[in-house]
């Protein structure tokens, strides 16, 4: 990142967390000693304001605007943000009747640091670090926009505050292109779009955080897991099959029952069995490769899987299809000698150029070159001679490659360090999915071998992979990448046959007959409707052609053709549009016919 975009960030930030102070001196004009201030920090997107209620006291979104206007009150009145140092003696009376600035500055104490406050004019003191503008005019433009509970810490062992969420730009056309991306996001967003085009759902008698995927959303969920499968057999990887569960032993030969802790799920049963549900798939392949000898001349070994796997979760942080408690992850490990890494690596970053590129994800994309939290080694396994091995491996690869990889410190897997990364999706949001990771570690705690050459035991390497990662979490960013209209390679029903009368119902039945054969995915709507209401539901279901059938085309045989976004193809014979169609299904192709 630039010197200037760091600037860029800093100014922001800068805003923001001004204005969270003008939002907390709002309320507390309008509201006096109705709440206690707990914390507001500035965020990647906004700020947030969080505080304890006293008494019957609430405010809901009908109150904004109210607040906003105090807020604008007080930005006009150009009042001064002044920082300054004070001791903890100070800051302790001056806070004395507040729970939550106690808490924080016993935690300032216990780190050694510098306590300071920031004064807006006189009336209002916060305890901050900052950084803050000078004056409140700087805040040109702001936005509250919504309200929600939040525990103290994150912990829902600690009371529940009041959370205000809010957003400031530099100017009003930044922020008002954010309020309209924020708007489509609404539009797109997946468990909206996931209800409405019957992709899956959620069960009260099955339970939170375990999605339910309809036969619509099981051909989603299955073309995306070809099609990955596809690209990776001509990488040379083989398909393989793990449990969903295994002894604890195994993974705390891994390291990832000390890493997971309390997400691990255990199972138990009345015959004394003590299993855990496998929170990853790396563990369960090394024991496939440790079922034989192996020799140099067999390596690379390249497995890969599509299986789920389970996390325990807090239950606050579980939602749609972002967070769940089953993850159907598609990974793939490959066990090769150090002299084959290189090349590994390399086929790896070219699986996901093909991937992503055939859903117009490959643009717009940075890459982190995730090493190690060097000032805590014990975060990690391995030695870290592995460690320095590997990490100089992966900055010869991006030099290479010409990745320009960015290296990101404590950002590395357990095991070793990582090549993410990051994408934008059509929200400008930055994704990281993908991602490639050298280790060392993992076949050592094993005892993963091979036969060298000269006939002694040499330890593998074990590149981890995952293209797509989790398949609800992918299926959670297309559904609002497309906005649920998906390619048609990718479209749970590619075509909608519209008969316009029952009379065309016998002819429907024949194309639709047709389609099967050809491998094309389609539904008959035969409902009692006017054909201008058949055609707003298929378009509205985001199917990408709609087969339309009057008397002419019946006595023709041909059919008439029209797209989602309205554009009317024309008549034409059915084989015409099922070579294009199939054409394009085949090249996986982001546009429809032209």
């Amino acid at each position: 990142m630039s010197e200037i975009q760091n600037n860029q960030n800093s100014d922001l930030q800068a805003i923001r967390h001004s204005a969270e102070h003008v939002l907390t001196q709002a309320m507390q004009r309008l509201y006096p000693n109705k709440f206690l201030m707990a914390m507001g920090p500035a965020t990647a997107d906004g700020f947030y304001f969080d505080f304890e209620p006293v008494g019957d006291f609430k405010i809901n979104e009908d109150d904004f605007s109210a607040i906003e206007a105090e807020m604008t009150k007080i930005v006009k009145e150009n009042l001064p943000i002044i920082r300054q140092e004070i001791s903890l003696d100070d800051a302790k009376k001056l806070f004395a009747d507040n729970p939550y600035k106690m808490e924080w500055l016993n935690s300032i104490q216990d780190r050694k640091e510098v306590i300071t406050i920031y004064k807006t004019g006189e009336e209002f003191t916060d305890l901050c670090a900052g950084p803050h503008v000078r004056y409140t005019t700087k805040i040109k433009a702001f936005k509250l926009l919504s309200i929600a509970g939040a525990y103290w810490h994150g912990d829902e062992k600690n009371k529940m505050l009041t959370r205000v969420y809010g957003t400031a730009f530099e100017n009003k056309e930044e922020l008002e292109k954010y309020l309209f991306n924020i708007e489509e996001a609404k539009k797109r967003n997946h468990r909206k779009l996931g209800k409405e085009l019957d992709l899956f759902c959620f069960s009260d008698l099955v339970g939170p955080g375990l999605p339910l995927f309809t036969p619509k959303g099981t051909i989603l969920k299955e073309e995306l897991q070809k099609h990955v499968e596809k690209i990776c057999r001509n990488f040379g990887f083989q398909k393989v099959s793990t449990p969903h569960l295994a002894k604890i032993e195994l993974y705390e030969t891994s390291g990832h029952a000390k890493k997971f802790g309390e997400e691990l799920f255990h199972v138990t049963s009345s015959r004394k069995h003590d299993f855990v549900l496998k929170p990853v798939q790396c563990p369960h392949q090394t024991q496939i490769y440790a079922s034989k000898i192996r020799s140099y001349r067999d390596l690379p070994i390249r497995y890969m899987e599509s299986e789920k796997q389970y996390r325990a979760e807090k239950a606050g942080e579980v939602g749609g299809l972002n967070r769940v408690y089953a993850i159907t992850v598609e990974d793939g490990h490959s066990f090769c000698r150090v002299d084959q890494v290189k090349n590994e690596v390399i086929n790896m970053v070219n699986i996901i150029k093909d991937f992503y590129g055939a859903l117009g994800l490959w643009k717009d994309n940075w890459i982190s070159l995730s090493v190690r939290d060097y000032g805590h080694p014990e975060k990690y396994i391995g030695e870290p001679e592995d460690w320095d091995t590997c990490e100089k491996m992966l900055e010869e690869i991006s030099d290479e490659l010409n990745l320009k990889a960015v290296k990101c410190e404590g950002e590395a897997a357990l095991y070793g360090p990582k090549l993410d990364f990051m994408f934008k999706d059509a929200l400008g949001n930055e994704v990281q999915i993908p991602t490639v990771q050298l280790d060392f570690a993992t076949p050592k705690r094993f005892g993963l071998v091979y036969t060298d050459k000269d006939g002694s035991e040499q330890t593998p390497v074990m590149v981890h992979r995952a293209i797509l990662g989790s398949y609800e979490r992918f299926i959670a960013l297309i559904i609002e990448h497309f906005a649920g209209a998906f390619p048609t390679w990718l479209s749970p029903v590619q075509v909608k046959i519209i008969p316009i009368t029952d009379n065309q119902l016998e002819y429907a039945q024949e194309i639709g007959k047709i389609l099967q054969e050809s491998d094309i995915r389609f539904e008959i709507d035969d409902k009692s409707e006017t054909m201008q209401n058949k055609i707003r539901i298929a378009a509205g279901e985001k199917i990408p052609y709609m087969i339309i059938l009057g008397s002419r085309e019946t006595e023709n045989q041909t059919i008439s053709v029209r797209q989602r976004d309205g554009q009317d193809l024309g008549v034409m014979p059915l084989s015409e549009f099922i070579t294009k169609i199939k054409d394009q299904i085949s090249q996986k192709s982001l546009n429809l016919i032209k």
